[in-house]
């Protein structure tokens, strides 16, 4: 089951995921959300607009993006924190963070994440049946097992 999701979005790209936030309002309304900066400010009131105030979901604004944001995300992956990354990019720019951007990327398909980087996999996530399924398991992959006992000369 998924309870604990991340939601970032590059300025360009803020207004899409809010969209998509206040369309599914009523299935994130059962998870924890963190967010970086700006992104959890405007997604805590597009909650409230939907459900009111007694059925949000908790919003945890992090730092923003730049400021390390991205940073606290990924580390939080890999804590086994977060079960869903829904992260929004502006392709078409360099970011000035692009290495946190890339390592927040590169945690999410290591740890084996549901990760959605536009609308239609998001969508795709949060309407599957294991989005809410309580006996579903995330699969480590067993090369991070590995690393983590690899043998040092």
């Amino acid at each position: 089951m998924i309870k604990n999701i991340a939601l970032v979005a590059h300025d360009a790209r803020k207004q899409e995921l809010l969209s998509w936030v206040r369309f599914n309002a009523r299935s994130l309304k059962d998870c924890t959300l963190y967010c970086t900066g700006t992104t959890g400010k405007l997604t805590r009131q597009a909650l409230k607009e939907i459900l009111g105030k007694n059925e949000m979901p908790e919003v945890n604004c992090l730092l923003s993006g730049p400021l390390g944001g991205d940073a606290q995300i990924s580390a939080m992956i890999a804590e086994g924190k977060v079960d869903m990354l829904v992260f929004f990019c502006d392709n078409l720019i360099m970011q000035g963070h692009q290495n946190d951007v890339m390592g927040l990327v590169r945690l999410a398909s290591l740890y084996n994440i549901p990760f959605a980087t536009n609308r239609s996999t998001a969508d795709f996530i949060i309407s599957s049946p294991l989005f809410r399924d309580p006996d579903y398991t995330k699969i480590i992959p067993s090369c991070i097992d590995s690393y983590k006992n690899r043998k040092l000369k």
